[in-house]
């Protein structure tokens, strides 16, 4: 990716909330672990991040192992705000890029309409946990009164530094709601769009669960699930110590086939998954499909405080149903088991209604600084919401929850 600019130079100052001086990192690792998850944790009293994808660990094992890097299009720029005693009072994660691929949140046809009128839609700055679509605080400050004021300098910085690359755009994707609220009031166009999630009732068991199903889709279930164990595969549940380099290795095959298939290329490299397993083990759950001695599928899931997150999936042989229960029945009755309060299956997928997974709005904010350009987004993302809106709406109508008893 190519700039006139030599952005891991640039230190843009701007004056804010108790003097804070803005400055760019050009590496997470340039940024105290410590400083970095005590903004990550916001309000929380927790000792890590409750989102563990805005974690100092998550985030620098993607640019260590050269996932996110500049040569594969994701240029660390992030935003850090400190006080004039240089304490970090927030930050965001921040890259400048020169595509639009391992985002989920797709502007690839704002990019398009605006080459053909003649701009350079890329280089752009996005405000993202890279490959990741799952939502979380993207504005991190360090609990406290001033929690808004430091939120809106990041906004406000945000912006300046598009200005001062003289990039198209900056596009802060999965953020909170009430990130999304602020960002709004500050001018930043809104956007929308839909995830399924699965929430724990108070469940004890995962039959309790399909208690609260209409009787046809428990019988679904119960069959796909017993078809997808058929034929002598079992499941194992690997999480801290219990990870080795033997099962990454493994994994990574399965990783490999899922991401040629899907994105011509995969975005983590093998080096990723060791080093999130030697910074986070404990945060990490490998669900893993085998036959006798041999691994044949699996699924990589992130623990947060309240949440499981489910990340990447793959297989080497094809056995009906087995991605539904690796992915989605497996994570539920981990959920259940650790009293989790939700597990978030990744993007899209309609499939997942019927299997327990509910509608759930995500949202984006967005920078153009071209105002023809602006507009016409704008514009579009009016009719986009009002769609997305009557889409969850019917889809809520449609979810395998019991109405009458059944």
């Amino acid at each position: 990716m190519e700039t006139s600019a030599e952005p891991e130079n640039q230190d843009p100052k701007e004056q804010g909330a108790q003097d804070a001086v803005v400055r760019i990192a050009g590496r997470i690792a340039d940024v105290p672990a410590d400083d970095w998850d005590a903004c990550a944790r916001g309000e929380s009293t927790s000792k890590k991040p409750s989102n563990p994808f805005v974690s100092h660990a998550f985030l620098r094992a993607l640019e260590e192992s050269g996932s996110a890097a500049r040569e594969t299009g994701w240029l660390p720029q992030h935003l850090l705000f400190e006080d004039d005693g240089g304490r970090l009072l927030g930050c965001m994660p921040c890259y400048l890029k020169g595509h639009s691929q391992g985002e989920y949140v797709f502007d690839h046809g704002w990019a398009e309409a605006y080459m053909r009128a003649g701009g350079d839609y890329y280089p752009k700055l996005q405000a993202a946990v890279p490959f990741s679509p799952v939502p979380g605080p993207r504005l991190l400050v360090r609990s406290g009164a001033a929690r808004l004021e430091r939120q809106a300098l990041l906004l406000q910085a945000g912006r300046t530094l598009t200005n001062k690359l003289g990039v198209s755009s900056l596009h802060i994707t999965f953020m909170s709601l009430d990130e999304w609220q602020l960002a709004g009031e500050l001018g930043y166009l809104q956007r929308v769009d839909q995830q399924f999630h699965w929430h724990n009732d108070g469940y004890g068991s995962f039959d309790d669960f399909l208690c609260a199903l209409a009787s046809r889709k428990r019988k679904a279930i119960k069959r796909e699930r017993r078809c997808a164990l058929g034929d002598e595969i079992e499941i194992e549940w690997l999480t801290g110590s219990e990870l080795t380099e033997a099962h990454w290795d493994a994994f990574f095959v399965f990783y490999l086939d899922t991401g040629a298939r899907k994105w011509g290329r995969p975005y983590l490299t093998r080096e990723a998954f060791s080093l999130l397993g030697e910074s986070m083990a404990d945060q990490l759950l490998l669900v893993m499909a085998k036959r006798g001695d041999e691994y044949i599928a699996g699924a990589l899931n992130v623990i947060g405080a309240d949440t499981l997150y489910g990340r990447y999936w793959g297989a080497v042989e094809t056995q009906e149903f087995l991605h539904f229960e690796v992915c989605y029945y497996q994570a539920i009755d981990y959920a259940i088991a650790h009293g989790l309060a939700r597990v978030e299956a990744g993007a899209q997928g309609g499939h997942k209604l019927a299997r327990g997974y509910v509608p759930a709005q995500t949202y984006s904010a967005h920078y153009i600084a071209d105002p023809q350009l602006r507009s016409a987004v704008a514009h579009y993302l009016e009719r986009e919401r009002r769609a997305v809106s009557e889409e969850n709406a019917l889809l809520k109508a449609e979810t395998p929850y019991r109405r009458d008893g059944s």
